[in-house]
């Protein structure tokens, strides 16, 4: 199912649409990445995955893993020991990632799926992580809640997402709103899948009503961390 100008503006898609919009992104959806990041986003992952607090011979789950960089990221540190699994709504996304996994040697196991709905038992995971993927899912609550529920107690949840900042409001409109759609048109020949991005921030909570609602789905000790001025944050607690 294709996506029109106009869902796209709403910042609101149904899952076949937005499952649709990431397979027809697939292939140019890393240059994307590192053009409108300036090549921030994989500093971004580093950090996401450290706060993970894992060790060799852990179990991590990224959920909403796309190409797979941030479970790459956690797949350093759990090393052979241990075990990443990358679980993706879009088959073409989870393509890519099974390429890089490859290349790198990586034993990481990419799997289709929904986060609001994931196929694992309660407690299976050390950590659990989700980078620029929890705007996009059909229900927030749900898929922070089944985030926890599949993490052992102590174990660690961390969320990186875009943001909207208090300062560099100019630049910050001029370049989400403006740039990035022109980058979605250009680059990725996409600029409905990039007219959305932006709208799906706007409609986003902010850091502290994320935190709230991180709590509310069963973690403790919950902290952010704003990234570039604000742009994204970072996110991470313990599961009660």
């Amino acid at each position: 199912m294709s996506t029109d100008l106009a869902d796209a503006r709403s910042g609101e898609l149904p899952p076949d649409q937005v499952r649709a919009m990431f397979d027809r992104i697939a292939p140019r959806y890393d240059l994307l990445n590192r053009a409108m990041t300036m090549g921030l986003d994989r500093s971004w992952r580093r950090q996401a995955a450290a706060l993970a607090d894992l060790a060799a011979g852990d179990r991590a789950l990224d959920v909403c893993t796309g190409t797979g960089d941030l479970a790459l990221e956690l797949a350093a540190r759990t090393t052979a020991k241990g075990q990443v699994v990358g679980l993706d709504v879009s088959p073409e996304m989870l393509e890519r990632a099974r390429e890089k996994a490859s290349a790198r040697g990586d034993d990481v196991r990419f799997e289709v799926g929904d986060a609001t709905d994931l196929p694992y038992a309660d407690d299976a995971f050390d950590a659990v992580t989700v980078a620029f993927g929890v705007r996009n899912l059909a229900s927030l609550d749900r898929g922070l809640a089944e985030m926890a529920r599949v993490v052992r107690p102590g174990g660690r949840m961390v969320v990186l997402e875009i943001s909207t900042p208090r300062r560099l409001q100019h630049f910050y409109r001029l370049w989400f709103d403006r740039l990035v759609p022109a980058l979605g048109a250009t680059l990725g020949r996409d600029g409905a899948a990039y007219s959305y991005l932006p709208a799906s921030v706007r409609r986003f909570p902010d850091p502290a009503t994320l935190a709230e609602r991180m709590h509310d789905s069963g973690l403790g000790d919950v902290h952010w961390r704003p990234l570039a001025g604000g742009i994204v944050t970072l996110h991470w607690g313990r599961v009660r």
